[in-house]
C-alpha cells in the first residue's frame, strides 16, 4: 500500500518540538466523585477485571495482566468469503440488555446524511438440523482488508510520524456499523478476521491490528453450546475522573486509524456529524485527546500522542509474544484520551447520550503551558472544557489544515471505540461543574 506521509502534522511539529521530552502535567479540581486512590492512576493493573466493572457484559473475561478483553466472536460473510465479528453496542435498549452489549441511543443516527455509515446485511435462517442452537450467520455487504502492513514509522521528535499507512482498510461496502434488513435497530459489529484459519495474530494480515488471539469452536456437542472468541488489546483512558478502559476498531481517516491500531473506513467520516455532540441528529460523543503531553514510561503525568509514540511502542506490531509493549501499555503507555458520556453516569441523560462513535477534540499545550508544567495529565471532561475556555493561554485547538493553534474544537477526527468497563470505581459524575460559555451546551 502507498505510504501516507504526514500532511498537517509537519506543521504541528514545531508546536510539539517546544514540548519534547520535556512537556509535563494537568490542572484538576476536586471533587465529591469517588476517584482512583491517585488521581490520573490507572486503577486495577493485573487479573481479571471484576464483572461489576464492565459495561459491555458479554464480555467472556477482561485480563488486565494481559491487556485484553475476550468477546465472543460470531460467523459471518462477505462476497462469499467466511468473516468474523464481535458485538459491542445496539441502538435499543432491550436488545442491547439482552445481547450484553452498550446501549447507544445516538447510533439510530449515525447514516443521516451519510448512508454508507451503515451497511445493511441479511441473517441466515438456518433450519432446525443445521443450528439446534447458536448464531446465525449475518451476510455483510463488504468487508475489511487486512492484508496491507501497517507502518508509523516515528518522527525525528517521535509525533509527527514520518511515514503512515493503515494495517485494515475497509472494502466497498463496508461499515462496522450494520443493519438487519427488515430493521431499524443499529448495532456495532466490527469484522475483526477473514477465513477460516489459521489466524495471523502477529503481523495480523487476515485479523485486525488488535487482534492478539482467536478461537474457533467445534461443532457443539447435544445439548451444549461450544463458543468462538477473540482477545482483543483494549485501550485506556478516562471518563468522569475515572480511569476505563475500551476497544478501538475503526476511525474515519488513515492517521487516525494507524495510531489506534484500527480499521480505515472512509464511510465514517462524514458520519453525523462533526462538533454534534448532544445535539440533534448527532451520532456522536466527545473524545478528547492531547497532541503534546508529557512523556515517560514512568511518569504518572504522561498522556498523548507524542507520549504513545515515544512510550507505547506504536511503531510494533501487537501481539500477545510482545511482553515489551503490552507492559508498556499495561502501566500508561495509551494515548489515555479523556471521553464525554459514559453509560454508568448517573444523570440519564448523560447515560445515554454515550456513543461509540467519538468527535475528537485535540489540544495543543502551549509553550507556556508547557514551559510552566501545567501541561499535565487531564481526566475529566468538563475539567478540559473549563481549561479551553478560560485558559487559551495554556490550552488550544489545532488545526487539521495547518497544525496551527486554533479555537479548542472538533477536528473532524472520528473514532469506533466502544466502552468495555472500569478499573476503580464507575464514573458516576464530573469533577467540575461547566464554566459559564464553555463548550458544555447550556441546560
Amino acid at each position: 500500500m502507498k505510504i501516507l506521509t504526514r500532511r498537517w502534522w509537519l506543521a504541528a511539529a514545531a508546536a510539539v518540538a517546544v514540548a519534547g521530552s520535556t512537556v509535563g502535567a494537568v490542572v484538576a479540581s476536586a471533587s465529591s466523585n469517588a476517584a482512583p486512590a491517585t488521581p490520573g492512576g490507572l486503577g486495577q493493573a493485573s487479573g481479571l477485571l471484576p464483572r461489576t466493572h464492565l459495561t459491555e457484559e458479554s464480555a467472556i473475561q477482561v485480563n488486565l495482566s494481559k491487556e485484553t478483553v475476550r468477546l465472543p466472536l460470531y460467523p459471518g460473510t462477505a462476497h462469499g468469503q467466511r468473516v468474523w465479528y464481535v458485538l459491542l453496542d445496539a441502538s435499543d435498549p432491550g436488545l442491547a440488555h439482552d445481547l450484553g452489549v452498550n446501549y447507544a441511543p445516538k447510533l439510530a443516527d449515525i447514516a443521516i446524511g451519510d448512508p454508507a455509515a451503515v451497511q445493511t446485511v441479511t441473517l441466515t435462517n438456518p433450519s432446525p438440523a443445521q443450528n439446534p442452537f447458536g448464531p446465525g450467520v449475518v451476510n455483510f455487504a463488504g468487508a475489511p482488508n487486512f492484508s496491507p502492513t501497517r507502518i508509523a514509522q516515528p518522527g525525528p521528535n517521535g509525533f509527527p510520524l514520518a511515514k503512515f499507512a493503515p494495517g485494515s482498510v475497509a472494502g466497498p461496502g463496508y461499515s462496522p456499523f450494520i443493519r438487519i434488513a427488515g430493521s431499524d435497530v443499529v448495532y456495532n459489529a466490527p469484522i475483526v478476521a477473514v477465513g477460516n484459519g489459521p489466524f495471523d495474530v502477529v503481523h495480523h494480515t487476515n485479523t485486525e491490528d488488535r487482534v492478539l488471539g482467536v478461537h474457533i469452536a467445534g461443532k457443539s456437542k447435544p445439548g451444549q453450546f461450544a463458543e468462538s472468541w477473540a482477545d482483543l488489546l483494549f485501550v485506556k483512558g478516562f471518563d468522569a475522573g475515572q480511569p476505563i478502559v475500551y476497544l478501538s476498531t475503526d476511525a474515519g481517516q488513515p492517521l487516525t486509524a494507524v495510531l489506534e491500531r484500527s480499521t480505515y473506513v472512509p464511510a465514517l467520516n462524514n458520519a453525523a456529524f462533526n462538533g454534534g455532540d448532544d445535539f440533534l441528529g448527532s451520532a456522536r460523543e466527545r473524545l478528547f485527546g492531547f497532541i503534546n503531553g508529557q512523556t515517560g514510561a514512568a511518569n504518572p503525568q504522561a498522556q498523548g500522542f507524542v507520549h504513545l509514540v515515544k512510550d507505547g511502542f506504536a511503531s510494533a506490531d501487537a501481539s500477545a509474544g510482545n511482553t515489551a509493549m503490552i507492559n508498556a501499555l499495561r502501566n500508561g503507555g495509551d494515548l489515555l484520551n479523556v471521553f464525554g458520556d459514559f453509560p454508568t453516569l448517573k444523570d440519564p441523560r448523560h447515560a445515554d447520550a454515550y456513543s461509540p462513535l467519538w468527535d475528537a477534540q485535540l489540544g495543543l499545550w502551549t509553550p507556556k503551558a508547557v514551559k510552566q508544567g501545567l501541561n499535565k495529565r487531564q481526566i475529566d471532561e468538563n475539567v478540559v472544557f473549563n481549561l479551553a475556555a478560560t485558559r487559551p493561554d495554556l490550552l488550544t485547538g489545532v488545526n487539521p489544515a495547518t497544525g496551527q493553534p486554533t479555537p479548542y474544537g472538533s477536528v473532524g477526527v472520528d473514532i469506533n471505540c466502544a466502552v468495555i468497563g472500569f478499573t476503580a470505581h464507575a464514573p458516576t459524575a464530573n469533577l467540575a461543574p461547566p464554566a459559564p460559555n464553555s463548550q458544555f451546551p447550556p441546560r
